[in-house]
This record gives structure tokens, sequence and C-alpha cells, in this order.
């Protein structure tokens, strides 16, 4: 019994199916057939969980947060002592991520709300409440570096820490767009690196070498 309670149900592997064939095809081109077939599962079972692709479509999104979203609160930045060396660590966290192809380190809800922001607004919902949650766990380590310099800028650390997210997610267009060049995470790479730099000036702190 310990062991079947172990095994992932339907729904599971849906979800599961859903994060990697979505990033893989994208939302629009992605059928029910092939989330079945990915997750070895009927279209019965699908029917079952899921009453239409747009409520596994944000299911999905949902899902993504919950994984990704453990993923960072264990990372090891959280552990450096100065709020600023976190926010920086979090960038270089980012890009260390980009490994392997295209469909193995682009987000989710960037390539769903891409397609769905106006079609489909629950999916697109959802992929802002991940983006935006996720974002917000920047927030105090931004308004915390602010303090430490006495900063009193126009901009908010809210602002601040959803143009990070900008950023990241245009570094994955930009891999998108060159996939076919062999060196889409090195492109990503690049922008992740100049975003890096821009935060080190903006804190008054010397650029660091990035390699």
């Amino acid at each position: 019994m310990a062991r079947s309670a172990a095994k992932p149900d339907a729904r599971s592997k849906l979800l599961a199916a859903a994060l990697s064939v979505i990033r893989t095809k994208g939302y629009s081109a992605t059928t029910v057939d092939e989330l079945c077939a990915a997750a070895g599962v009927t279209k019965g079972a699908f029917f079952h969980h899921f009453k239409t692709k747009d409520e596994l479509g944000v299911a999905a999104a949902d899902h993504w947060s919950e994984t990704t979203g453990a993923m960072f609160a264990a990372a090891p930045y959280h552990q450096l002592a100065d709020p600023l060396d976190r926010f920086l660590a979090y960038i270089d966290f980012r890009k260390a991520l980009l490994q392997g192809g295209v469909p193995e380190f682009t987000c989710l809800v960037g390539t769903m709300v891409q397609e769905t922001y106006e079609t489909a607004p629950a999916i697109r919902d959802a992929c802002d409440r991940s983006i935006s949650r996720h974002a917000a766990t920047l927030v105090a380590d931004i308004e915390a570096a602010m303090a430490e310099r006495g900063m009193t800028p126009t901009w908010t650390a809210q602002s601040l820490a959803l143009h990070t997210q900008a950023v990241l997610q245009g570094a994955f267009i930009l891999a998108k767009a060159k996939a076919k060049d062999k060196n889409a995470a090195g492109v990503a790479a690049d922008s992740v690196d100049h975003l890096k730099r821009y935060l080190e000036l903006l804190f008054g702190r010397t650029p660091s070498s990035i390699t």
C-alpha cells in the first residue's frame, strides 16, 4: 500500500507532462492527446481531472509556481548576510539554471502568457500570479539594500523586482529566437550578465568581472 500511495496519480502525471510539452511546443500547439500520451494516461482520465485544456493550463501555472517556488526557497543565495549580495546571487542562480535546450530552461508561465493573454484570461491571470509572486520574494532584500545605502529613488523595490523578471523573460524570448544557432543558453546568459551589471551600478557597486 505504501508503494501504491507513492505513485503519482493521473492528475500529477498530466501536470508534469504539461510542464515539459508546453515549454517544447507552446500552449496553442499542444493538444490534449499529446498531453495524455506524454503522461501515459487515457483521455478519459484527462477529462476526469480537467474540464478543458484551459483548466489544465491554469493548474499547470499553479503547479509551476509550487515546484519552482520550493526550488528557489531552498537556494543557497538566501544564506548570504548582505541583502544586496543575496539579490545579486539570485541573479547568478538564475544564470546557473540556463542549462540544456530551450525547453529545459525557459519559463512555463512566460511561454503561456505570451500566447493566451487575450484569449484565455484565466491562464493569463494564473501566469501573472506566478510571475508577480516570485518577484515579490525579492522585495525585502531590495528594500533592505536600499535602506543600507540611504537610497530614496523615485522607483520602488517592487518595480525593480518586476523589472528583473521582465529582463529574464526577455532573455528567454531571445533564446527561442536564436535556438537554431545552438547557443540559446549563451544568448540568455549574456542578457542576465547585463542585468547584473546594471543592478551593481544602480546600487553604487563597481560591476564584478563576469565571464
